[in-house]
This record gives C-alpha cells, sequence and structure tokens, in this order.
C-alpha cells in the first residue's frame, strides 16, 4: 500500500486530492480552502500554503508571486481564549 502525501496535516488532504481540484479548474487557493478547508486547520496554513502555491503555480503556468495567497482571517495565530477573559 503506498503512503499518503498528506499536504495539509490539519484537514489530512492529500497531494493528489488537491491536484484532482486543481485540474478540474479551481486554480486559486480561496476556491481550494473552500471546497477542501485547506488553511483553515489551526495552523491557518502555515504548513501548506506554500505547497499548494506551488502546485497552482505549477499547473496554470503562473509565478508564485502573483498568485493570490488568500484570504487570511484572523486570528492568523492561534491564542488561548483565557487571555481575553483576564481582568486589568
Amino acid at each position: 500500500m503506498a503512503e499518503a502525501n498528506v499536504i495539509c496535516r490539519c484537514e489530512e488532504v492529500e497531494i493528489d486530492e488537491i491536484r484532482k481540484w486543481i485540474a478540474e479548474g479551481y486554480t486559486e487557493f480561496n476556491e481550494l480552502k473552500r471546497l477542501l478547508r485547506v488553511g483553515m486547520g489551526p495552523c491557518q496554513g502555515r504548513g501548506c500554503r506554500d505547497i499548494i502555491l506551488k502546485e497552482l503555480s505549477k499547473a496554470t503556468g503562473t509565478p508564485i508571486n502573483e498568485i493570490s495567497l488568500g484570504t487570511i482571517r484572523p486570528p492568523v495565530k492561534p491564542i488561548k481564549i483565557a487571555l481575553f477573559a483576564e481582568e486589568d
């Protein structure tokens, strides 16, 4: 049995699935994010975004610096809820 190539560890998305959807015409990070939840886990895409952008670049022939990074919504880094509840 072949070992899976998981790209988004937070959502357990494999490279083959990402490539399949890119081939179907989903060529923007935000589109893949909505379909597969990549970049929406606890790491907020810090683990998978660069790899996915490289795949998009390779598939579309667009330089990486011209591909949108997608929408990044706060909190960019996970924070403890207790920080909001601290008293002065």
